[in-house]
């Protein structure tokens, strides 16, 4: 920490201990600072993270999503910590292979390069040939890799319930679910069988789709330490002249993406999870390959009924209705005011919202939206984290191909489609009429015990309209009576 000037960014996060920082510094106080260091301190903290190891880059990727805890400027030099680790010796990868398979690898593959093309905190790829004569990527996780980060868990761990038991602040940030998010993390990208299923269900989901596909995965040679999928000739997304000179047409590519991402997310509930630029490679016709499945989001119905709402409540300026969802889905517990939390809206979104449209950031947006809920004590929703830093990860790539990008245009028509397809009066009714059950059962409870208090989140998974369960159950028998009547 002291090597790159870290602790300073560290006294700057609220949530770390005063104590905490004195302790580094005086354990620390002979260890040279390096010459050049970062003036930023976001970078400074990304920098000594990078070189701590794996478990610590994972961390700080997941900080990176959480300005609430760090803060903004900290979260974007987060940003920027790249998972890239000096490659393992050949050796150790071809025993590994031997091993998973129980065959020497010239019995396996008819070429194999020892020289790997990418390495990473996880596991690093060879490009391959199998006897066959296809080309293959081969995925090798790093020996010892699974001691190393339950070596370094338990100590964040530690911290994590440390921080809680002494500070209500840290409980409404939820550290310990900051590591259990790394944790699962970690643990789904440790078993390249998982990331292989991961690959198959995003191919299926998205086929048919226009210009973007999934390598195919050789499931007779993937095992838990080791993967063979497709190779892939492309360019990636970050070498913006090659992509140039291919004559690929850079705004339209800039605003496929964008939507292929949006379109994963609210269709499907299953998204790209890891959209940095090194993970989307884009061949001559200009299709989308995407690479590199270890990180997958999920979002249930629900949640992307909500968040449907609320990016298109922006969009359209209704913060009124935009802090009714937030009610209605429980993020804002209810005691506080609907008023006060709409003008808190308006009051972070309307200077941005104020700028020209081809400057307005989702992201930007997004981040500053987790700085307020410490004043109305929303707890962090994980489910919604990694679909935040997956859509700045997606608006940067947007912008870094093409820097006239609206983020917002490119999400309009997709975030209008899904809410005409599930939330037309039709799609409510079918709604209605298979969740009638579970909501008489929750207003006969509410006529035996009572309301809930006005603090408590809602139990119910239900989505209900505004205005309560009575209202909503009496509409939903008015137009059952109604389609029975004229159906």
């Amino acid at each position: 920490m002291r090597r790159h000037g870290a602790l300073r960014a560290l006294k700057d996060i609220d949530e770390v201990p005063a104590i905490l920082v004195t302790f580094l510094r005086t354990v620390t106080f002979f260890v040279p600072r390096r010459v050049n260091v970062q003036e930023d301190n976001g970078m400074r903290l990304a920098a000594a993270l990078a070189e701590m190891g794996p478990a610590y880059i994972k961390l700080g990727q997941t900080l990176a999503m959480r300005p609430d805890i760090v803060g903004f400027d900290i979260a974007v030099g987060l940003s920027s910590l790249q998972d890239r680790l000096k490659p393992f010796s050949s050796k150790a990868a071809i025993a590994t292979i031997e091993r998973e398979f129980n065959q020497r690898v010239e019995d396996i593959f008819d070429d194999f390069n020892p020289v790997p093309v990418a390495a990473a905190s996880i596991a690093q790829v060879h490009k391959a040939t199998t006897k066959d004569g296809k080309s293959v990527a081969v995925k090798i996780l790093r020996p010892d890799i699974r001691k190393r980060f339950a070596r370094d868990l338990s100590t964040f761990h530690w911290m994590a319930n440390q921080a809680e038991a002494a500070s209500g602040e840290a409980r409404r940030l939820r550290l310990r679910e900051v590591v259990k998010t790394v944790e699962k993390s970690v643990h789904d990208e440790m078993d390249l069988r998982l990331e292989a299923r991961a690959a198959k269900r995003l191919a299926k989901n998205m086929e048919g789709a226009t210009g973007y596909r999934v390598p195919k995965i050789y499931d007779s040679m993937t095992t838990r330490r080791v993967m063979t999928l497709e190779w892939i000739d492309g360019i990636r997304v970050s070498d913006k002249d090659a992509l140039v000179a291919a004559g690929i047409d850079l705004p339209e590519l800039a605003e496929r993406i964008v939507q292929t991402f949006l379109v994963q997310a609210m269709r499907d509930g299953y998204f790209h999870a890891d959209l940095h630029q090194g993970n989307l490679l884009i061949q001559p016709d200009g299709g989308i390959v995407a690479i590199d499945f270890g990180i997958m989001g999920r979002l249930d119905k629900r949640s992307r009924r909500f968040l449907a709402e609320i990016l298109y409540g922006f969009i359209q300026r209704d913060f009124d209705h935009v802090a009714q969802v937030h009610f209605d889905a429980g993020y804002v517990p209810r005691h506080h005011s609907l008023a006060e939390f709409s003008d808190a809206l308006r009051d972070i979104t309307e200077p941005i919202m104020d700028l020209p449209v081809n400057e307005i950031s989702a992201g930007e947006l997004l981040m500053q939206l987790f700085a307020t809920t410490a004043r109305f004590d929303m707890q962090t929703r994980p489910e919604l984290i990694l679909l935040q830093r997956s859509m700045v990860m997606a608006e940067g790539m947007a912008l870094h191909l093409y820097p006239q990008a609206i983020m917002w245009h490119y999400s309009e028509p997709v975030l209008k489609d899904w809410i005409i397809e599930n939330l037309s009066p039709e799609i409510q009714l079918a709604d209605a009429i298979r969740n009638l059950p579970k909501l008489i059962t929750h207003l006969l409870d509410e006529m035996e015990n009572g309301p809930r208090d006005a603090g408590m989140p809602a139990a119910d998974p239900v989505t209900t309209p505004r205005g309560g369960t009575l209202p909503f159950i009496a509409g939903a028998i008015f137009m059952l009576a109604l389609a029975a009547i004229f159906g």
